[in-house]
């Protein structure tokens, strides 16, 4: 019994070894060429630089409409791709951005529509989400929303102002 043993492990040690080829013979010159290209693209990033970071409406009338363009530029390494922007709330209404990859060195907008509501100070954000090393940047809006002189306070009736 204990030759049949032997024999099946030096069996098997024979077919282990005999099979066992030269790992550098199956290396491809061409795949490590790529390789080291791409590792060395990977830690390149896009960066996404705005004209402004924050949009001032200044004083407007409550439920006035109003639109402002936030222009930025890729001044990273890598083509800019922006898959999604959200403002903190349904009355701020980002739009018409490219959701196409943009080169470095070239320049991008979206438009931003505030619908006026609230009331006093406001501030909005909006959150632009994109392939950059951060992976999210921040603008936002400010305003000033004067009360509607057509809205009446609790039991007094309309505002009025003298």
């Amino acid at each position: 019994m204990k030759k049949v043993v032997l024999g099946l492990v030096a069996l098997s040690i024979l077919s282990f070894t005999s099979c066992k080829e030269d790992a550098t013979k199956k290396i491809i010159e061409n795949n490590v060429v790529v390789a080291a290209e791409r590792d060395a693209n990977s830690s390149k990033f896009p960066v996404i630089t705005f004209d402004k970071t924050e949009h001032d409406f200044g004083e407007i009338e409550a439920n006035t409409a109003v639109e402002t363009e936030f222009n930025y530029t890729n001044t990273g390494d890598a083509p800019l791709v922006i898959t999604d922007i959200k403002s903190s709330c349904g009355c701020t209404v980002p739009k018409d951005w490219s959701r196409e990859p943009l080169a470095p060195g070239t320049s991008g907008k979206f438009s931003v529509k505030f619908n006026g509501s609230g009331a006093n100070k406001i501030t909005k954000t909006i959150t632009v989400t994109a392939n950059t090393e951060k992976g999210s940047e921040v603008v936002k809006i400010t305003a000033f929303v004067k009360p509607d002189p057509n809205k009446t306070i609790q039991g007094q009736g309309p505002l009025r102002t003298n």
